[in-house]
């Protein structure tokens, strides 16, 4: 089971990296999964998850208190919200649109409840 955990962790870092690059994929959840498998196959790589420089901190405010810093709340808010838009820029069909708006005010909600750090 430490090989399935191990493996499902690097490619969490894997597509978090990715993400530090592309606008639509979320960097630092996927780092906090990415910790989580670590925690249960390889202490090594979870702690230098805990002690990078960038997201260490946002994975430890996670962790210690389900806390969320409010710069991320507002990109994350900012990012739904562009979204949106660009979606309605697109005209997609009311039910996708519907749908979306949905689902990123779920997002939205859930973000801005959470402990900021």
């Amino acid at each position: 089971m430490r090989a399935a955990w191990f493996i499902f962790g690097c490619l969490s870092v894997a597509i978090g990296f990715v993400g530090a690059f592309l606008p639509l994929l979320p960097t630092v959840p996927l780092l906090i999964l990415a910790a989580f498998c670590f925690a249960r196959s390889s202490p090594k790589l979870h702690e230098w998850l805990l002690t990078h420089p960038i997201y260490g901190p946002h994975i430890r405010d996670w962790q210690e208190r389900g806390a969320i810093s409010r710069r991320a709340k507002r990109l994350a808010v900012a990012s739904c919200v562009a979204t949106f838009g660009i979606a309605l820029l697109l005209g997609l069909p009311i039910r996708l649109l519907i749908l979306q708006a949905v689902v990123l005010l779920s997002v939205c909600a859930f973000i801005l409840t959470r402990p900021s750090s």
